[in-house]
């Protein structure tokens, strides 16, 4: 099975890369394969075209391979809420929560979070177009391989934006070198309230491989699971995880940036979570109308969102 994720050097799949890496997919019986595919929107087109069997990435981002939720279904949350930051240059002194510092200025942003960040502008009465906020690409993150957050950290640091928007590892990379300042976590409440509604990170796949192969997607969903449970338990696997993966500095980080998330680790998918998902998408223009539930999540696997793996399996 291969598997795609949109940013690797980050905190926001983390648990999708630590299933890979010790071997949780494999005890669950899922020969499972990562792989890094920017942006997530060509990870889901790619999903839609048979080259993955699953992509762990934004939930709304789906659309962008099935629209109408056409042919894929959500498995479980890697984590809840909307996981990006704004992040704005250390020398505009911007104060958190103010948004008002993006008003004439370039901000990175990548294709599919870009939209989380327009809405959320939108709803703190901010029009990007009339305000003359510039959401476009980071210089460099077109290159294969590249990992979004970091780049846009060393885009920000070498002068080329004035502010990113971004997974954690990004805004700590930023923070640490004295390039960036946090204006906003979505994730922990920042922002217009309904911002952290938005979207989610998912594991998704497709209705064929759902109907062909039931017990793939239970391993694969366990598996995910299992890996949530294990980082939960002993903060030292992000570090093992992030040593075989990350540069230096970024493995040094990742434990941090994971404890921090741990309180969002929860794999269910509520009814609330996705009429807001569906109600952001409505209004982003992605989604033409009403959408039920379980047209949405695989509802048939749900009850293994509540299955938690033992202590001698999380080992």
């Amino acid at each position: 099975m291969r598997l795609a994720i949109p940013d690797l050097i980050s905190n926001s799949y983390f648990p999708a890369i630590a299933a890979v890496e010790l071997g949780h997919f494999a005890a669950e019986g899922v020969d499972m394969q990562l792989e890094l595919v920017f942006p997530v929107t060509r990870a889901m087109q790619a999903l839609h075209d048979g080259e993955f069997d699953f992509v762990v990435g934004a939930a709304h981002a789906t659309l962008a391979g099935f629209p109408e939720w056409q042919g894929a279904s959500l498995l479980a949350a890697a984590a809840q809420r909307m996981y990006w930051f704004l992040v704005m240059r250390a020398d505009l002194h911007a104060a958190r929560g103010d948004l008002s510092v993006l008003k004439g200025r370039r901000i990175g942003a990548a294709p599919g979070p870009d939209a989380g960040l327009v809405r959320l502008l939108r709803e703190a009465g901010i029009e990007p177009e009339r305000d003359g906020v510039q959401i476009g690409p980071v210089p460099g993150s077109d290159q294969p391989s590249v990992s979004f957050g970091v780049t846009a950290a060393q885009a920000l640091a070498d002068g080329k934006l004035d502010g990113f928007w971004a997974n954690g590892m990004g805004a700590e990379v930023a923070v640490r070198r004295g390039a960036g300042t946090v204006v906003i976590d979505t994730r922990r409440g920042d922002g217009p309230p309904p911002s952290w509604q938005y979207t989610f990170p998912a594991l998704v796949t497709t209705e064929r491989l759902i109907a062909d192969n039931p017990a793939v997607v239970t391993g694969a969903i366990r598996g995910l699971i299992r890996a949530q449970s294990a980082l939960k338990a002993d903060l030292e696997v992000a570090t093992t995880v992030g040593q075989r993966v990350f540069p230096p500095m970024e493995a040094g980080l990742i434990a941090e940036l994971i404890r921090r998330d741990l309180p969002y680790y929860d794999p269910a998918i509520s009814v609330e979570s996705v009429g807001a998902l569906n109600r952001f998408a409505r209004d982003m223009h992605f989604l033409s109308g009403e959408v039920a539930y379980d047209r949405v999540v695989a509802t048939q696997f749900a009850h293994l969102w509540k299955d938690q793996p033992s202590a001698e399996s999380r080992a």
